[in-house]
């Protein structure tokens, strides 16, 4: 895993679909430390159980399943946590302990907030770091693709371009330093950090696209 901040960790990059690259995340937490995403690195899963473990691994959405889930359930007796419109579609891999179904603060003080549009139970995690810093995990509901901020929707899915737009109004409200996505089209544009400004025109930009005049 690399180090990005004292506190958080990015694994190592997957290839789920083609062209596009996913992480997880790490977050170490003096309550017990925190897994945003996925992984099924064995080695990073190591390196996790070196650092102490996780209490919590929190999905963003239904691409985020796989084989993995039980395996570091079963390693550390973590509960899996995702949005409730999502349930369906991930309990068939493994056993989902924690559900939201609205916007609320959660495990050492992350705010889970529910972000349809992607799919129909995507959901975004907000945390204050006490490093100082704000991270926005996005999970696919804005990401960097194409040099540019990109979102798209999956109707199988239950996604549509009205949720996501009304999601990312409420992306708006919100003064991140850091957005971490779950997905990007280079391993180097997961994590950016942003000001304030170019954040809310990216997001009006995405709402354009979603709803043109």
């Amino acid at each position: 895993m690399k180090q990005l901040y004292d506190n958080l960790w990015q694994t190592d990059v997957s290839h789920p679909f083609p062209r596009l690259n996913t992480h997880a995340y790490f977050l170490r937490c003096d309550a017990g430390n925190v897994l945003f995403y996925n992984t099924g690195h064995e080695a990073e899963i190591q390196h996790m159980a070196d650092l102490g473990g996780i209490k919590y691994q929190y999905l963003s959405h239904r691409d985020e399943v796989g084989a993995s889930l039980k395996t570091i359930k079963q390693r550390f007796g973590s509960a899996l946590c995702c949005g409730y419109d999502e349930l369906t579609a991930i309990e068939g891999s493994c056993e989902v302990d924690v559900v939201f179904s609205e916007r609320k603060r959660h495990f050492a003080g992350i705010e889970v907030i529910p972000t349809p549009g992607h799919t129909i139970g995507s959901i975004s995690f907000l945390y204050e770091s006490p490093r100082g810093l704000t991270y926005l995990f996005t999970g696919d509901t804005l990401l960097r693709s194409n040099g540019r901020w990109e979102t798209l929707f999956f109707a199988s899915a239950g996604g549509s371009a009205g949720a996501l737009a009304n999601s990312l109004r409420l992306y708006r409200e919100i003064h991140p330093d850091v957005v971490i996505s779950s997905g990007s089209s280079s391993r180097n544009l997961a994590v950016v950090e942003v000001e304030h400004a170019e954040w809310v025109e990216a997001i009006d930009e995405n709402i354009r696209r979603l709803q043109p005049a």
